[in-house]
């Protein structure tokens, strides 16, 4: 049986690195599952590299940033960054920046309290009446 491999650009966008930033000899061949496997639970010296200074792929930033893909997007970042790239706006945000970190940090907060309410009906017992309990004729007294 053969083995299931990917194109290197799949590897790549599994592994969290930009692939025109990988060795020639990934960018241009095909992995396998078991080559993936072995990449990801013993990297070699270019891909920790890759990882830990970039440049990252869009992905990567927007999580480093705190922000979406559209996110950064709208704040104009089209290139993929580097690591001191990434530490440089975050330690002196640009205005663009601070917005999108909000709007993400309250798209979550939403997120999560959706997750709680729906949690809490979840939990609460049925009362089987089939009745939203919106109607009635009570005197309110």
């Amino acid at each position: 049986m053969k083995p299931q491999s990917m194109k290197a650009e799949t590897a790549a966008r599994k592994l969290g690195i930009l692939l025109d930033a990988a060795p020639e000899e990934f960018r241009d061949g095909v992995v396998t599952r078991d080559e993936l496997n072995a990449l990801i639970a013993d990297p070699p010296e270019w891909l920790q590299v890759l990882r830990r200074e970039g440049p990252h792929p869009r992905s990567v930033v927007a999580a480093k940033l705190g922000v979406s893909n559209s996110g950064l997007a709208r704040g104009g970042v089209t290139e993929s960054l580097t690591t001191d790239e990434i530490k440089a706006l975050l330690a002196a945000p640009p205005q663009w920046l601070v917005q999108e970190r909000a709007t993400q940090a309250s798209v979550r907060a939403e997120k999560r309290r959706i997750a709680e309410r729906d949690a809490e009906r979840r939990a609460r017992p049925s009362t089987g009446s089939g009745t939203s309990g919106g109607g009635g004729g009570g005197t309110g007294v």
